[in-house]
């Protein structure tokens, strides 16, 4: 569902060449996807993660920022002052970033704050948007070429299912959390 979910996301904010994309959560189980996702289009994408993450954002073609304060200066650096579309996987301030970048409501997207969605007008693409059987397929064959990898944070038994939670609670993994039956 993940990959549905920045299938849409990516679709949603039309990311293309010649585009600037900033992705916010760019390690996260979407934004780690989208950040993908996007390059495989032609855009050039600014990856907001913590620095452990930045190696990985940076050797599949994302060029890597830190989040926090400040952050608006270090896209402005990274974009030569120019983002066309924005990606929200995490919300807390988001939206409003990207409108402060000059960002149109119509190229922003998010999947974590829907208030803001409602304040300002921007899109609120989800898995539901992009969650069939094409979509799957064609994910699943980029998969198959090695032009999409899906990261998987940690694997915990099923009977672990509590540490997991824990685990996802803390933020900051790189892709996905996965239980296995």
């Amino acid at each position: 569902m993940v990959g549905a979910t920045a299938y849409a996301a990516v679709r949603a904010v039309a990311a293309g060449p010649g585009d600037t994309l900033v992705v916010a959560g760019a390690a996260g189980g979407v934004g780690s996807i989208a950040v993908q996702l996007a390059v495989n289009a032609g855009a050039t994408v600014i990856g907001l993660a913590s620095e452990p993450n930045h190696q990985w954002l940076a050797d599949h073609g994302v060029t890597p920022v830190s989040y926090g304060e400040g952050v608006a200066d270090r896209i402005r650096a990274a974009s030569a002052g120019h983002v066309d579309a924005f990606i929200d996987t995490v919300g807390t301030g988001y939206v409003e970033l990207a409108l402060e970048l000059g960002v149109q409501p119509d190229r922003i997207d998010t999947i974590a704050d829907f208030a803001a969605a409602a304040k300002y007008g921007v899109k609120v693409e989800g898995n539901g948007a992009a969650a069939n059987a094409g979509v799957l397929a064609e994910l699943a064959a980029m998969i198959d070429k090695g032009q999409l990898e899906i990261p998987i944070a940690k694997v915990y038994p099923l009977t672990e299912v509590q540490a997991a939670y824990q685990d996802l609670a803390q933020g900051h993994t790189r892709g996905k959390i996965v239980l296995r039956p």
